[in-house]
């Protein structure tokens, strides 16, 4: 069993990188702190992905001395995915990041429970006054 682990222990990482990251977006009500974690989470799925797709031993995908089976290269889709997907999760984080900033300048906290809290306030309020 050890040795199983030890031989697959890139993806036991990975597994507790996510398991870190999501902990962290369940149990924490900071926002800065859900980012955080959510990005772990990304970056466990990342190297889940490229650990499945390497192949020890195996060169690039890139044809050389006309040799064509596939047996001898590393799949380029795994690394195609994981590029793609660091592209769209820090176009998220910056998504993510801006309207943080949006909700601090408008209810001067970053705790989730303390944001629904006055915004359930102001809404009140404001079916009061019709």
């Amino acid at each position: 069993m050890l040795q199983s682990l030890w031989n697959n222990r890139v993806m036991v990482v990975a597994v507790i990188l996510f398991a870190v990251g999501f902990t962290t977006l369940l149990l924490h009500r900071n926002l800065i702190k859900k980012i955080i974690g959510l990005n772990i989470m990304d970056t466990a799925a990342y190297l889940l992905l490229t650990s499945i797709g390497y192949i020890d031993k195996n060169k690039a995908p890139i044809i050389v001395d006309g040799v064509t089976d596939p047996s001898v290269y590393v799949n380029p889709l795994p690394a195609g995915l994981v590029l793609t997907g660091i592209v769209v999760s820090v176009s998220v984080t910056a998504v993510l990041l801006a309207l943080t900033i949006r909700l601090y300048q408008r209810y001067h906290t970053l705790d989730l429970d303390e944001i629904y809290m006055i915004a359930r306030n102001e809404t009140e309020k404001k079916e009061d006054k019709k």
